[in-house]
């Protein structure tokens, strides 16, 4: 299972099938071993059988069912949290090698789209960065200016402009972006799948890896029910990586985000990207329907994941700030939810995984996962390949940006709150106090438990401690699932995996209070390893 089992189906899910695959039941010998079929997992797997080598890529659950099904698919090269603060923490220099390398990625996704002929709705256009709907035309203009000369400082293309049209920004101070794309990545992923089979790749989905074990030479990866892979080396690409206990996972935080798609007549609404100067922003594009319908997709309204239980409002929220924007909206057709980790400063962590070789990762997409996914399959194939890359300095795993230690402290008192919350009584009294799509956590002694009535009716009672590091898990009743609020591990009503970096389901009952199974591939001071 992965988070394709959650309540919510985005527009991309309603649309496109995920491609059909075996479970692995028998031993596998590889060069590369990538685990988690999202766009970084493919991507890396793609690339590195275009370079020749043997690949097996391998899924907990269905292929592309992971957190890339959940994207609203924005192909923007311009950092998420802004340029001028991609600046100020990393400096003009890695500010550079950012940009560029995201632009990168989004040019080698357009060149597999033209040499594969993949019918994706693959297009360029801009992007416009608009004022907030709380800003008056002084605040924006000063960002707006803010904003063009970092892009100046980092090689980016900026334009100031005046008006996008969206109900009453038709006059305000904007900046335009060029050369921005999008597409439909689901399409996408497919086509580049089928042809990494072609040449000889190997694909397994319901293959959940349970334990790994990394030695100088290879490293083995044990499958739940099935085989086991051993291979020179191996990437994980499973959104939060699942090989690695505290190095990563302290300098990035898990965030919920919501997206909505509705029906819209065709030329209603130029093709563009928008996204506004709010802190978390609102952004919007489009997708092309049938006939004379195009789809308009509007995402935002984040909040750090286990931290609110109100998918509704939230809905509600962002339907009533599109429609302000665009009177004309149709039909809604599709409403949906994801989890997006921001990095401390902004950058992904693609490279070699603190303290080791031959184990790779790509994570932190800090809401730029499909730009970030195509990065990754540049990055680890070059340092597979040729031992290094020119980027690798602007993601590198064990970096730790002095400017970025006032946002680690913060994002770390998360963790240090969970776990305060043992020490708190229980949200329910009991299992009868909740109704069909419920859930809750229950106090029982010294432990707590995770108790949940699905909507059949049943009711599900695991320990509420995280298996990846303890932190109290918290219902979500919009996607019906377990959330973990520390480091964004998801767990099914019946305490399954959905996405880690947990390996391990909720055990039915924590009776000793350390509900945290030890991995075998575990060692003391892995926990350390570039944490500052």
């Amino acid at each position: 299972m992965n988070v394709s089992g959650e309540a919510t189906k985005s527009l991309w899910m309603k649309n496109a099938k995920f491609p059909p695959a075996q479970r692995l039941k028998q031993d596998e010998r590889c060069d590369v071993a990538v685990v988690g079929a999202g766009i970084a997992g493919v991507s890396v797997a793609y690339e590195l059988a275009l370079a020749g080598r043997k690949v097996v890529l391998v899924d907990r659950g269905p292929l592309l069912g992971g957190m890339t099904s959940r994207t609203t698919a924005h192909l923007a090269p311009i950092c998420d949290d802004g340029l001028s603060e991609l600046v100020r923490v990393r400096g003009e220099e890695l500010g550079r090698g950012f940009q560029e390398s995201q632009a990168a990625a989004v040019d080698r996704i357009e060149q597999h789209v033209r040499d594969l002929g993949i019918d994706c709705d693959f297009r360029r256009l801009d992007g416009f960065l608009f004022p907030a709907a709380w800003m008056d035309e002084e605040e924006a203009g000063k960002t707006c200016e803010e904003e063009y000369e970092a892009a100046g400082k980092v090689g980016a293309t900026a334009e100031h402009g005046k008006g996008v049209p969206l109900k009453g920004h038709e006059s305000a101070p904007v900046l335009r972006y060029p050369n921005q794309a999008t597409f439909h990545p689901l399409k996408y992923l497919q086509a580049l799948l089928a042809d990494f089979e072609k040449r000889g790749g190997k694909v397994f989905a319901d293959s959940a890896v349970v334990e790994v074990e990394e030695g100088e030479q290879e490293v083995r990866l044990r499958v739940e029910g099935g085989g086991t892979i051993t291979a020179e080396s191996a990437v994980f690409a499973t959104n939060s990586p699942i090989n690695t206990v505290v190095a990563i996972h302290s300098k990035m935080a898990p965030y919920r985000t919501y997206a909505m798609a509705f029906e819209l007549p065709k030329g209603s609404l130029p093709d563009a990207l928008y996204w506004d100067m709010d802190d978390p922003y609102y952004y919007v594009r489009l997708h092309p329907g049938a006939a004379e319908i195009d789809y308009l997709i509007a995402g935002g309204r984040d909040h750090k994941s286990g931290e609110a239980d109100d998918g509704d409002a939230r809905f509600d929220a962002l339907k009533a700030w599109i429609r302000a924007l665009v009177p004309g909206l149709d039909d809604e057709t599709a409403r949906w939810s994801g989890q997006v980790l921001n990095t401390v400063d902004y950058c992904g962590f693609i490279g070699r995984s603190p303290g080791s070789h031959n184990v790779f990762i790509s994570t932190g997409d800090s809401g730029q996962g499909m730009t970030h996914g195509a990065l990754a399959g540049l990055l680890i194939r070059d340092l597979i390949v040729k031992g290094s890359s020119k980027w690798e300095s602007v993601y590198a795993p064990d970096r730790m940006p002095p400017a970025a230690l006032a946002n680690y402290v913060s994002e770390n008192l998360r963790a240090v709150k969970s776990f305060a919350e043992y020490l708190l009584p229980g949200e329910i009294t009991s299992a009868d106090d909740l109704k069909p799509g419920e859930g809750g956590i229950l106090r029982d002694g010294l432990s707590k438990l995770a108790v949940c009535r699905d909507q059949s009716g049943q009711v599900h009672t695991r320990s509420a401690s995280c298996t990846h590091l303890g932190c109290i898990v918290h219902w979500n009743s919009t996607e019906q699932c377990w959330d973990c609020p520390c480091h964004g591990s998801q767990f099914a009503p019946d305490g399954s995996v959905l996405n880690g970096p947990a390996i391990h389901a909720l055990p039915e009952k924590d009776a000793t209070g350390d509900a945290r199974p030890i991995a075998k591939h575990e060692k003391p001071t892995a926990t350390t390893d570039g944490a500052a």
